[in-house]
C-alpha cells in the first residue's frame, strides 16, 4: 500500500521540516548540513576479540558514527564510566568528525552478549547510572535531528525537552529489566515521554518478543510518527500510527550480508541511516520510503560485517552494496 512521509510533531513533512525548520541546527558557512545530537551511555561489551576484554558500544556510539559518515554534522554527548571515557573507539568518532562531549558516570552499563541457536542472551555486568539533562552543553539544545539511543534507561522524561525537527528513539534501551550479575529480561511496552516525543521509533523482535502484536506497539507512539520494528536477517515492518483509525504499515525486506562477524549495534545503525535519509534524503538518493527502507536495510547488512564499530559503514560502501543487489 502507499506509504506517505514521516510527519513530525509540528505536522510538518519530517523531509521537508528538516530542511525548512534546521537553519536553527546550522552554522553559518557550514555547507547547510544540518546538526544531529545523539544521547546516550556508551557500554563496554565483553568480547575475548580485544586485549582490553571489551569493546565500545552502545546506541550513542553507533549512531553518531553511522550519521557522520552519511555526511551529517554530528553532536555526541556520550555517558561514559573512567573506563569508556578513555576508549580508543572515541577516538574513531572524532575522527569521522563527531564533535564528543562526555557525561561522565560512576557506573557505565556492561553487557556480556551470548549468541546462540536460539538467539541472542544478554547479561548485564554492570547498570548505568543516568546521562542528565544538564550534562548537556550550552548551545547544544538546538538541532536539525535527535537521536535518542538509551541502552540501559539511562535517558529520563526529560530529554523529551530537547526539540529538533526530527526526533529518532532506539525504544530497545527501555525495555530491560536490569540487575548487575543476571540475564537481561524484557520489560512489557508501556507509554513513555520519550516515545511521545520521537518522530521516527526502531525496536527489534530481539526486544519485544516475535508474539507482541504489532497493534500494542504502534498504539504506544504518538499519533503520526513511524515505527520501525525489525527482525534482523527477516526484514521487518514499518508502520505509521494514525490513531484512532488504522495504522499504515508497510513490510521491507533484507538485504543479505557477506558474513556475520559481529551482529551487535546492526539495529542502531539502521535506524540512524533512516533518521539521515529523513533529514537528507535527497542527498543520499533515498526520498521515497522503498529507497529508504533499502538505503537502511544496506547499511545494517554492511554493520554485521565487521566487529564493533568497524562494521559501521561509509556512503560509498551502503551504495556498493544497493548496486550489489539491485
Amino acid at each position: 500500500m502507499p506509504f506517505g512521509p514521516i510527519v513530525n510533531a509540528a505536522g510538518r513533512r519530517a523531509d521537508a521540516g528538516a530542511d525548512a525548520g534546521a537553519d536553527e541546527g546550522r552554522d553559518a558557512g557550514s555547507g547547510a548540513r544540518p546538526k544531529v545530537l545523539v544521547v546516550g551511555a556508551a557500554s563496554r561489551d565483553i568480547t575475548s576479540g580485544d586485549p582490553r576484554g571489551w569493546r565500545l558500544g552502545g546506541a550513542v556510539t553507533y549512531g553518531s558514527l553511522t550519521l557522520a559518515r552519511l555526511g551529517l554534522r554530528v553532536r555526541a554527548l556520550v555517558g561514559a564510566d573512567v573506563d569508556a571515557a578513555g576508549a580508543s573507539e572515541l577516538t574513531l568518532l572524532r575522527e569521522a568528525g563527531v564533535e564528543v562531549a562526555l557525561a561522565r558516570l560512576e557506573r557505565g552499563p556492561v553487557f556480556e552478549n551470548i549468541e546462540g541457536p536460539g538467539g541472542r542472551r544478554q547479561v548485564c555486568l554492570q547498570v548505568s547510572d543516568p546521562v542528565e539533562l544538564a550534562a548537556l552543553p550550552d548551545g547544544w539544545r538546538t538541532n536539525g535531528g535527535l537521536f535518542l539511543g538509551p541502552v540501559a534507561g539511562e535517558l529520563d522524561a526529560s530529554w523529551a525537552t530537547v526539540g529538533a525537527a526530527m526526533i529518532a528513539l532506539g525504544w530497545q534501551g527501555l525495555l530491560r529489566r536490569l540487575v548487575a550479575g543476571a540475564d537481561v529480561e524484557r520489560l512489557d511496552p508501556a507509554p513513555h515521554s520519550l516515545l511521545a516525543a520521537a518522530d521516527l521509533v526502531g525496536v527489534s523482535t530481539d526486544d519485544v518478543g516475535d508474539e507482541t502484536p504489532l497493534r500494542k506497539l504502534v498504539d504506544l507512539v504518538r499519533p503520526g510518527s513511524t515505527l520501525v520494528v525489525t527482525r534482523g536477517d527477516r526484514g521487518g515492518t514499518v508502520l505509521t500510527s494514525r490513531r484512532p483509525a488504522r495504522s499504515g504499515l508497510r513490510a521491507y525486506p533484507a538485504i543479505p550480508s557477506n558474513g556475520v562477524v559481529d551482529a551487535t549495534g546492526a539495529g542502531d545503525v539502521f535506524l540512524a541511516a533512516l533518521l539521515a535519509t529523513g533529514i537528507i534524503g535527497p542527498r543520499l538518493d533515498a526520498e521515497g520510503w522503498a529507497e529508504r527502507l533499502t538505503f537502511a536495510a544496506a547499511a545494517g547488512s554492511l554493520a554485521v560485517e565487521g566487529p564493533g564499530l568497524l562494521g559501521v559503514p561509509t556512503l560509498a560502501g551502503i551504495r556498493r552494496r544497493i548496486l550489489d543487489v539491485a
